[in-house]
């Protein structure tokens, strides 16, 4: 067994961790949740190794990519850490990952070997060592780093009992809780699969082909941007003043007093970026807390061939998260947003900046800033000044639409929530980012108004 001290500091207190075993058992508390079908990267600093910077990225399905993601992974995290803090003394990887069917846990740690090697030498390779790469799977961790079969034995070692060590002692004195896992988490974000997704695509379908002709028209964009936001206070009113519910039950709860038709609007409205702008505005208070639940739920919305769409509540959600305090949450939002369009400029900074542990309060200052010149005008509702025959917006803005991007022809489906996803900087290919084909006539008429549609959104 490698023999070193991790340090890490839960609300100022320092805890000491020695070994694979307690560094195993840190894992959940260090990202908030149980991350399953995860790499994750922690940088230390100091001759204790006290933690720094941290970032997950969901396995790659393809061995293919593992060793282009490996570098892009290290080159991220050690980048990073220089920027916000110093450059790493050294590293830490986990590769998190359940047997697959007919698959025995041993058999998923050597199936991951090599993407261990592949992180291990990429770090390696900018001077930068990896103290330790650890596998865990099926409640048992394995060392890659250590030859000894007498402390880490080919069975693998048990994970600790929940609550029993000493960093789970200091969570709890701290006040740091573990919310399950990220497919559980990921849950509560993802489109719906129920027999209620047909009604709400067909409620896109129909929003689309109104909307997509008035967002790209430059007077009707403006009033598409204050139809939307003032559909989305009330929404926020709507599920403020519903009675209580329990955590399993609240998403359900508000699913119910939101109607597809309403959903509908938003989704497309938020589309647009200085819209999108203007509702990530609703980020401390009860406004926060109000405006977290609509995003989550109208990312449950985007269902069929409109997951893509759900970028922007995604991103929203994720910001709202991390404007109140919850990093766990912001990281799993934006995550998911960068798997639904990984071009995602918005979710990208915001996912960066998350992981880099920077202070959203700059971020805040600023949007409070916007909101206070508008009060100043007189446009107290935060959106009338988003036309632009109204001059509240300051005047390097953008003002006119996106250009319209050239139809795409139909390809497959995007492949569902929960698989590897890619760099955050990977672009879909043509075929992957293009509607799929439905019936003749009907169907065609609609995958129209899609495309339509997505020449209407804003990339970032």
């Amino acid at each position: 067994m490698n023999r070193h001290d991790e340090t890490t500091a839960p609300d100022a207190q320092q805890i000491t961790l020695r070994g694979p075993a307690e560094l195993a058992d840190a894992l959940p508390y260090l990202m908030g949740f149980h991350p399953n079908d995860s790499v994750v990267m922690v940088a230390l600093h100091g001759g204790r190794g006290r933690f720094g910077g941290r970032l997950r990225l969901g396995i790659p399905q393809e061995p293919e990519e593992w060793a282009p993601v490996a570098d892009q992974l290290a080159q991220c995290l050690i980048a990073g850490s220089e920027r916000h803090e110093s450059r790493p003394d050294a590293i830490i990887v986990f590769l998190c990952q359940d047997p697959a069917e007919g698959e025995s846990a041993p058999q998923t740690m050597e199936r991951l070997r090599p993407l261990a090697q592949r992180l291990r030498t990429a770090c390696g390779a900018l001077d930068v060592p990896v103290l330790e790469a650890l596998c865990i799977s099926d409640g048992r961790y394995w060392s890659y780093c250590c030859p000894d079969d007498r402390c880490c034995p080919v069975e693998g070692n048990p994970l600790a009992l929940p609550g029993t060590t000493v960093m789970a002692a200091a969570a709890a004195y701290a006040g740091v809780q573990v919310r399950g896992s990220l497919r559980d988490m990921e849950a509560g974000l993802t489109p719906w699969e129920s027999p209620a997704a047909r009604e709400q695509e067909r409620a896109l379908d129909s929003a689309g082909a109104v909307l997509v002709s008035r967002i790209l028209d430059v007077d009707g964009r403006g009033e598409v941007a204050r139809d939307t936001l003032a559909l989305a206070r009330d929404l926020m009113e709507r599920l403020q003043g519903a009675p209580a519910a329990g955590p399993a039950g609240e998403d359900s709860r508000d699913d119910a007093l939101i109607t597809a038709d309403e959903a509908a609007a938003v989704i497309l409205g938020l589309q647009d970026r200085e819209t999108r702008d203007r509702a990530a505005e609703w980020m401390e208070g009860g406004e926060g807390g109000s405006a977290l639940r609509l995003w989550r739920a109208l990312a449950r919305r985007c269902v069929g061939p409109y997951v893509e769409h759900s970028a922007a509540p995604l991103t929203l959600a994720g910001w709202v998260s991390w404007s109140t305090g919850d990093e766990a949450g912001a990281r799993v939002a934006l995550g998911l947003a960068l798997r639904a369009d990984p071009a995602y400029t918005f979710a990208q900074l915001l996912h960066q900046a998350c992981n880099q542990g920077l202070d959203p309060e700059t971020l805040r200052r600023c949007l409070r800033g916007e909101r206070t010149v508008r009060d100043g005008d007189g446009n107290s509702d935060g959106s009338s000044s988003t036309a632009p025959e109204q001059g509240g917006r300051r005047p390097e803005r953008r003002t006119g639409p996106r250009p319209a991007r050239a139809p795409a022809a139909p390809g497959p489906r995007r492949a569902p929530a929960g698989r590897g996803k890619r760099s955050m900087t990977h672009r879909p290919s043509p075929g992957a980012a293009s509607r799929p084909g439905t019936a003749a006539g009907r169907g065609r008429a609609r995958d129209a108004r899609r495309r339509g549609h997505r020449g209407a959104r804003s990339s970032d």
